[in-house]
């Protein structure tokens, strides 16, 4: 799985730093690190609808870090758990 975060200006101004911060306790937490990839990237092209992330190929904005935190808990720990180990 590969979770990417937009650090475009825009996105860095509503604390997409703040997403990745997390992303990297919770991935740790988890022992995640041989299921899920954390990128980052400039802009996404979604401005106005909040801070953009993308999960393999789907993209979505979300207001806060608590809803990344009940996306990450409610939906992608179960998923990276089905997915294979990323070879080293």
């Amino acid at each position: 799985m590969i979770i990417t975060v937009c650090v475009g200006s825009s996105c860095h101004i509503k604390g997409s730093h703040s997403f990745i911060d997390y992303l990297q306790k919770a991935i740790a937490a988890y022992n995640l690190e041989q299921r899920i990839v954390l990128k980052a990237s400039f802009c996404m092209g979604h401005c106005s609808e909040g801070i953009s992330i993308k999960i393999d190929d789907e993209h979505m904005s979300l207001n806060n870090l608590e809803e990344l935190k009940d996306l990450f808990n409610n939906r992608l720990v179960m998923e990276a758990e089905k997915e294979p180990c990323i070879p080293s």
